[in-house]
């Protein structure tokens, strides 16, 4: 019998580097420095697509969207999202709920929240207030704390669409 719900997780870090867009949730957040990566980096939407490809054993960003592929080369995040969930939706899923944090020192994450929100929100086709996402730093220890870095995780519930 296949599952009415499932869960999963995800998690992305990227290093903070001079001379990149800072961008996160698909938010281009004015900063000194931006993150390190073969995408635009963008470590919200990276573990919200790696959260949701765990939930049916899709394996994770990496493996779909190879970094030695020259077509996902500073691509936006924002276009992988809306593949991994439309092989969701073929999957016969539907979000339930995406639950996250972005982890950084700085710069301050609450003012463009809501902006975040509303871009995820229309990417994937649901509700707002579908998606929580909540700034926490690590009060100055690791990398985080230390600016050399920033993370996110997140937690997504699915739901199957026709249930048997």
């Amino acid at each position: 019998m296949k599952q009415n719900f499932r869960i999963g997780t995800g998690y992305d870090i990227h290093q903070l580097v001079q001379n990149r867009a800072l961008v996160i949730g698909g938010v281009k957040i004015p900063h000194n420095k931006g993150l390190l990566g073969h995408s635009d980096a963008d470590v919200l939407t990276h573990a919200i697509i790696d959260a949701l490809l765990g939930v049916l054993a899709l394996s994770d960003i990496g493996t779909l969207f190879p970094d030695n592929k020259e077509e996902f080369k500073n691509i936006s995040s924002l276009i992988l999202l809306e593949k991994v969930y439309d092989l969701i939706l073929n999957k016969g899923y539907e979000i339930n709920n995406i639950d996250s944090n972005i982890i950084a020192q700085e710069p301050k994450m609450m003012p463009y929240i809501p902006e975040m929100k509303k871009i995820l929100a229309k990417t994937l086709r649901i509700e707002e207030d579908l998606i929580s996402i909540k700034a926490k730093t690590n009060e100055k220890m690791d990398a985080v704390g230390e600016l050399l870095a920033i993370e996110a995780n997140a937690v997504v519930l699915l739901v199957r669409l026709v249930v048997n």
